[in-house]
């Protein structure tokens, strides 16, 4: 699946035969570009909401109108940006002319011809070849609201979720013309879905600061003293190098400025994959013969694929500095507080390149970019796993894109939308583009975790989650586009259309997730996972756990799994079937729901040392009571009603009270060959009263297990007033057993009280729902 960014009208007539003498023709083009802006602003409505990430019609905003060409000049030269990439970067913005054919009468750039020309010129002469940075500008109409584009090229972008080729990235400069004074930064990230890197008034006195991501060149601001680093937020005396505001919706979840960011620079390790054309690595193509497997980014950052791991990788290197880009014709005593701006960049930098400035205006007879689809697969962890969706996106023309004219439509973060409203009558007030953004945004939210086991619980029997470490890649089947998580395993997705959709995580060396959920448009945030966290499994860890009603009596609808320590991991609409890897030293509660909300509930508890992962299937199958083998775990004819629920409570007591036996076999071994003695009667002797205290939890969780058997008998008889009553005595056992575990505490093994206790409190939720489930 491809998705163009834009839109564009062929009619439209730029030839620069029809020039006026003594006007080049790329002016005649931006003057006569009155049927274009007409066309782009027909476009802005529908485009605004992937641009901003909200649905429905786009803002009001002002026309917007060439600037005098000596002003734009003049502000292309003072904002044009210093640039920082990193040490690994292989390409480097430049000049996509010298790569253009003809093609049924168009101007082309071919990506063949642009990526192996590029690295041709680059490995004949040792330097990125044909720096260049393009400046567009517009003014908004009966305004002083004025904005300088900075657009950058490169031949190929290498990103994990979304490699392809050519890449344009943009930094819009907004710039109050009365008092000259820069109003907000606005730098690009990977894609419109993801929200943008944004600072509002910035030093008037500071030339703008880039730093680029390595291989996708996604555009981070840099504002404060550290020139080469990316801050999220402010930290001993040091500015942020954003100003977008959390989401109040989701700032528990989230908590931090929802921008892009720059991963590998926030100590987060950030994999990339090699780009594959056809089934083979792309430096193996006939037609790419300058291009080599050293051309793409470094190989101790790359891998194979994401499931080529079998664990996350922990040793990726983070992010230096390595080549810094300055404007050539910049002065040393412009008057900018950063002085000399080149030994700035010398400074931080192994190496500094001078580009050239060119206005945009020259690349307009370009048609297109040009290229075959590159291949990409994100797994789904579906009964049948052999679901997965090609996403790469094809580059736009940025002159025919509705933000070229409109920038505002790029403001992403909604206070900045708000802010430039209230300064400016141009900038349309929009409620869904202030600062009740919340209220419109239609996002899709998520923090993105690792299942890894906790000391809490007994060996191989409960799990936490903790930081992620690695990156991730998300993708929504709405939208071909793949969106990285950030800050740590943030995911925001954007403009998400109302309806239901799945949602699938990537990791490498993890499994994948992927879950069906429902975007309202009565809320502007959805999230995804289990309220909101999304704990992925390393392969080594992952067992599968498989649900399929076609045999069943009933229809499921939804299925949620809880671990017995960390919680709900899992929560997504079905349909029929599922499946869902769990980490294998987890001890879970499936829980499932049909179309009238009855309930059911199965214990799945898997060996820990049998790990497995998505292609194991072919060996010893575990079965749905948790027992040992490489294969899934199946729940092939799930039940609801009361009859489940009670046997579930049957299962998961006998497992504990098995548990406690053991237990307190090992310790009477223990004192078996202890020379002080001790009998389990008597109370004097050492850990005599505790001893007796866990038989007497034994006994209780025992009893528990024959009510319990004894409601579900009843539920399959039909017999709703015996099961009402055998649960109410489910119910006395479990108080019981609770006044048993308090005591029995200091006799058992730390990790099987804590479980015992969870499991405890499953059992009492799930009698609940026994009792009040319409359906036996």
């Amino acid at each position: 699946m491809t998705r163009g960014l834009d839109e564009r009208d062929d009619e439209i007539d730029t030839d620069p035969d029809d020039a006026p003498d003594g006007a080049s023709a790329n002016r005649v083009d931006r003057r006569t570009r009155v049927d274009r802006r007409t066309v782009l602003g027909a476009l802005a409505g529908a485009g605004s909401a992937a641009v901003a990430g909200c649905s429905g019609s786009g803002p009001d905003d002002a026309a917007t109108t060439d600037l005098d060409a000596d002003r734009l000049e003049e502000l292309a030269a003072r904002f044009a940006p210093t640039l920082f990439f990193d040490a690994a970067e292989p390409w480097f913005p430049t000049d996509p002319r010298p790569y253009t054919v003809e093609e049924d009468g168009e101007t082309v750039v071919d990506g063949f011809a642009a990526f192996d020309g590029y690295h041709e010129r680059y490995d004949e002469t040792g330097e990125p070849p044909n720096p260049t940075v393009f400046y567009n500008g517009m003014r908004y109409e009966d305004s002083p609201l004025a904005v300088v584009q900075f657009w950058l090229y490169s031949a190929f972008d290498q990103f994990t979720a979304n490699f392809h080729w050519h890449d344009w990235e943009v930094l819009h400069v907004f710039v109050d013309l009365d008092t000259g004074d820069p109003q907000l930064y606005v730098a690009s990230s990977h894609s419109r879905s993801v929200p943008n890197n944004e600072f509002l008034d910035p030093n008037p006195d500071v030339v703008p600061r880039i730093l680029s991501e390595l291989g996708s060149h996604s555009s981070t601001l840099s504002v404060n003293e550290n020139p080469d680093q990316f801050q999220r937020v402010g930290d001993e005396g040091l500015l942020a190098d954003i100003t977008n505001t959390t989401i109040d919706t989701v700032e528990d979840l989230l908590g931090i400025p929802i921008a892009y960011g720059l991963p590998r620079d926030e100590q987060i390790r950030l994999p990339f994959v090699v780009p594959e054309y056809e089934g083979e690595p792309i430096y193996d193509h006939p037609d790419l013969p300058s291009v080599t497997e050293e051309s793409l980014v470094d190989g101790a950052l790359t891998i194979r694929s994401l499931d080529a791991l079998r664990s996350p990788p922990t040793d990726l290197p983070l992010r230096e500095t390595g080549t810094a880009y300055r404007y050539r014709e910049r002065s040393a005593d412009d008057g900018t507080a950063d002085g000399d701006d080149a030994a700035l960049a010398e400074g931080f930098a192994d190496s500094v390149v001078e580009y050239d400035l060119v206005e945009s205006a020259e690349l307009e007879e370009i048609s297109a970019f040009t290229g075959p689809q590159l291949s990409f697969e994100f797994a789904v962890p579906e009964a049948v796993e052999d679901a997965v969706a090609g996403h790469i996106t094809t580059t736009g023309v940025p002159w025919e894109q509705p933000r070229y004219e409109n920038p505002a439509l790029d403001v992403t973060a909604g206070n900045h939308r708000s802010e430039l409203a209230a300064r400016y009558d141009a900038i349309a007030d929009d409620p869904s583009f202030g600062d009740g953004a919340a209220g419109a945004l239609d996002a899709v939210v998520a923090r993105v975790t690792q299942a890894t086991e906790t000391d809490e619980a007994p060996d191989g029997e409960g799990l936490t989650t903790t930081d992620a470490g690695v990156e991730s890649f998300v993708l929504i089947e709405s939208d071909p586009e793949a969106v990285p998580t950030f800050a740590g395993g943030v995911a925001v997705a954007n403009g998400v259309p109302e309806g239901d959709h799945r949602f699938t995580v990537n990791g490498a060396g993890r499994t994948p997730h992927s879950e069906t959920l429902t975007v309202s448009a009565d809320e502007p945030v959805t999230r995804a996972g289990a309220d909101g966290e999304v704990p992925l499994v390393a392969r080594e860890d992952a067992r599968k756990v498989e649900l399929d009603d076609a045999e069943s009596d009933v229809d499921l609808t939804r299925t949620a799994i809880e671990d017995d320590f960390a919680g709900r991991i899992y929560d997504s609409a079905v349909d029929g079937s599922d499946a869902v890897y769990v980490h294998a030293g987890g001890a879970y509660t499936t829980e499932v729901r049909d179309a009238d909300d009855e309930i059911g509930a199965y214990r799945v508890n898997p060996d820990p040392s049998s790990g497995g992962s998505e292609d194991s299937d072919d060996g010893d199958d575990g079965g749905e009571d948790g027992t040992p083998g490489n294969g899934p775990i199946r729940i092939e004819r799930p039940e609801t009603g009361a009859a489940p629920l009670a046997g579930y409570v049957a299962d998961v007591a006998e497992e504990t009270r098995a548990a406690v036996a053991a237990a307190a076999a090992e310790s009477d071994d223990g004192d078996d060959d202890d020379d002080s003695g001790g009998s389990g009667g008597d109370t004097s002797g050492s850990g005599g009263g505790a001893e007796n205290a866990v038989n007497g939890l034994e006994k209780a969780l025992a009893a528990a297990v024959d009510q319990a058997k004894r409601a579900e008998e009843r539920a399959r008889e039909g017999d709703r007033e015996g099961t009402n009553r055998q649960l109410e005595n489910v119910t006395e056992r479990i108080a019981r057993i609770e006044e048993r575990l308090a005591a029995a505490r200091e006799g058992l093994p730390p990790g099987l009280a804590n479980a015992t206790g969870k499991r405890i409190e499953q059992a009492t939720k799930r009698v609940e729902q026994a009792q009040n489930a319409e359906k036996l």
